[in-house]
């Protein structure tokens, strides 16, 4: 495996595309330790201190997925929530809007249109957020920060936070895509993956504080440490057999005579995902999750308020909605990526079919089913693992900063985001001839 990473810096493309990465990453950090302008950065940081940092609750999942930029007031804060938000109400209109659903259709063009649209989208949806963020912050009601740190409230602080916090979120919207372009891995994922690993430092601060005693007394003790790092290879375990795991749909390819050559008659396999999407659902998932809180946590209603503060991730609430949430796109997912009406076509074309199941729409059919219940032991899957940090906050007093990295959201879309990070540079190493990380990383032959 390390002959395999020397190998990794030897193809001089695919060195340029990790190089380009992570100083994209380095920029991506850069903007969430940025401040807002007009505001005090040493009295957030003080009033972070005294509160113990976000640890828990709903603002703590939100300030993990922005990598700490939330609670900082960086220009990063609104981070790349609004355009993932964008994505998910462009693909639920699609199938109501035939405008848009006719443009899937017209490959290159209609996707470029399709990711016009979604940058248009999410623009308004980060000076919504911008503008209610600016107003809350001058007025106290932005998640306990006192009104004194801003320095010059007014409207030429609401209007400043706004281009702010619009550029922040745009210039990472435009260095995903980058990434995804002429970087390796999907630009989107990195992003929140890094973020989510940029408080893994604090995670192990906070867990070493828990272990200390206190007056002869830790708040966490053997039996919790043996736990977490139990149900950390657990977890890992798991998530990287259910993303590999696949069932295979043998298929018989009938004889073909073309010219002078007999084609065909061989068997094949069509292999379909148990984890068709990935850490997608959880993302959408997540995306949808912080609106409605954040939103109502800028009201200037105290039943708003309370809802905001008792929706938290231990909650029967929050886990529930979360479920179902994760089910919902998943199945979503599926719906609008996976066709089996085309992949039944091209089947019947090549001249191929599933012993058993007539070709065309009988194929189709079956594919549909098959695939809608691997969908749903995915699903379940994924539902189950994302609550477990929830369970341990509230069954174990584990901080959820803690749990989150030993389980659930942040362990799941971590290792997923990896292995489709990992898969990319396995395929650049494979088409210059060496050997992936499965095997000693030595050159089988050829040069770059």
């Amino acid at each position: 495996m390390l002959s395999a990473f020397v190998n990794i810096f030897k193809i001089a493309e695919l060195r340029k595309r990790i190089l380009f990465t992570l100083g994209l990453i380095f920029i991506c950090r850069l903007i969430a330790a940025v401040p807002l302008p007009g505001v005090d950065a040493v009295a957030i940081r003080a009033f972070i201190d005294s509160q113990g940092g976000a640890q828990g609750g709903l603002t703590g999942i939100m300030n993990l997925f922005s990598g700490g930029a939330l609670l900082q007031c960086s220009i990063g804060t609104l981070g790349i929530m609004p355009y993932i938000s964008a994505s998910i109400i462009l693909q639920l209109m699609g199938a109501v809007i035939p405008h848009l659903e006719n443009l899937k259709r017209e490959g290159d063009v209609g996707r470029q249109k399709i990711t016009q649209y979604t940058r248009y989208l999410t623009v308004i949806i980060c000076s919504v957020q911008a503008i209610a963020m600016g107003v809350a912050l001058q007025s106290g009601g932005y998640f306990g920060l006192p009104a004194e740190v801003v320095r010059i409230p007014g409207l030429g602080f609401v209007l400043l936070t706004t281009l702010s916090l619009v550029t922040g979120a745009l210039l990472l919207m435009w260095i995903g895509e980058q990434m995804t372009d002429r970087g390796i891995g999907n630009g989107i994922s990195l992003i929140i993956t890094i973020n989510i690993i940029s408080a893994m430092p604090m995670a192990v601060k906070t867990l070493v504080d828990k272990l200390t005693p206190v007056d002869g007394v830790a708040e966490i003790g053997v039996f919790h440490l043996v736990l977490l790092i139990s149900l950390i290879f657990v977890v890992i375990i798991g998530v990287v057999a259910v993303t590999q795991a696949q069932q295979k749909v043998p298929v018989q390819y009938a004889k073909q005579m073309v010219g002078r050559k007999m084609l065909g008659g061989r068997t094949a396999h069509l292999p379909l995902r148990v984890n068709y999407s990935g850490v997608m659902p959880i993302i959408f998932a997540m995306a949808i999750l912080q609106i409605f809180p954040s939103i109502a946590n800028y009201l200037p209603f105290q039943w708003a308020k309370d809802f905001s503060g008792s929706f938290t991730p231990e909650s029967i609430g929050y886990m529930s909605v979360l479920g179902l949430m994760i089910l919902f796109f998943s199945y979503f997912w599926v719906a609008t990526q996976f066709k089996p009406v085309e992949i039944a076509d091209d089947l019947k074309r090549r001249g191929g079919y599933i012993p058993g199941i007539r070709p065309g729409r009988p194929t189709a059919e079956y594919l549909d089913r098959t695939m809608t219940r691997l969908t749903l032991a995915g699903a379940v899957f994924l539902t189950v693992i994302c609550v477990l940090p929830g369970i341990m906050t509230a069954q174990f007093k584990v901080p959820y900063i803690v749990a989150s990295f030993f389980g659930g959201t942040s362990l799941l879309i971590i290792v997923g985001v990896m292995l489709d990070t990992m898969r990319q540079i396995e395929s650049h190493l494979l088409m210059r001839h060496y050997d992936g990380f499965l095997k000693k990383g030595k050159m089988r032959g050829g040069k770059v």
